[in-house]
């Protein structure tokens, strides 16, 4: 699949804020928050999806960094943890929160709670300064 009218592939980094930035706008636009509270889960799963997806991809270019040549895509979330935590245990750490808050509690159980999709957004934005 190509991308088509978008210019040039976008750096990791900015491919990754790019990311992020759709998870607050279909939050803000489309979730309704009221009371701390988002009114449609369907939304909140969709933004959690989109915001882990921007944490993987910041790992991703954080592993090829550290990996160079030996790099190959982690196949699960243990695989990531493993081999981020022999680099920088902040990251891995901020990795298994990410993956409670927008991965399990976000998009698979579909949370309402606006704080920990809150968290996770935050910790995906730390996550950024790492490449």
């Amino acid at each position: 699949m190509t991308r088509k009218n978008q210019g040039p592939a976008l750096a990791p980094a900015e491919e990754a804020a790019r990311y992020l930035e759709n998870a607050k706008t279909i939050l803000s636009e489309k979730a309704g928050k009221k009371d701390g509270l988002y009114a449609d889960v369907k939304y909140v799963k969709m933004a959690s999806g989109t915001a882990y997806s921007a944490a993987l991809l910041i790992l991703d270019e954080f592993l090829k960094q550290k990996e160079g040549l030996k790099f190959t895509k982690p196949t699960s979330i243990e695989d990531y943890t493993n081999r981020v935590r022999k680099y920088d245990k902040k990251l891995m750490r901020l990795l298994v929160e990410v993956y409670d808050e927008l991965h399990i509690a976000g998009y698979y159980h579909g949370t309402s709670s606006a704080r920990t999709i809150q968290l996770g957004l935050d910790n995906v934005r730390q996550m950024l300064t790492y490449i």
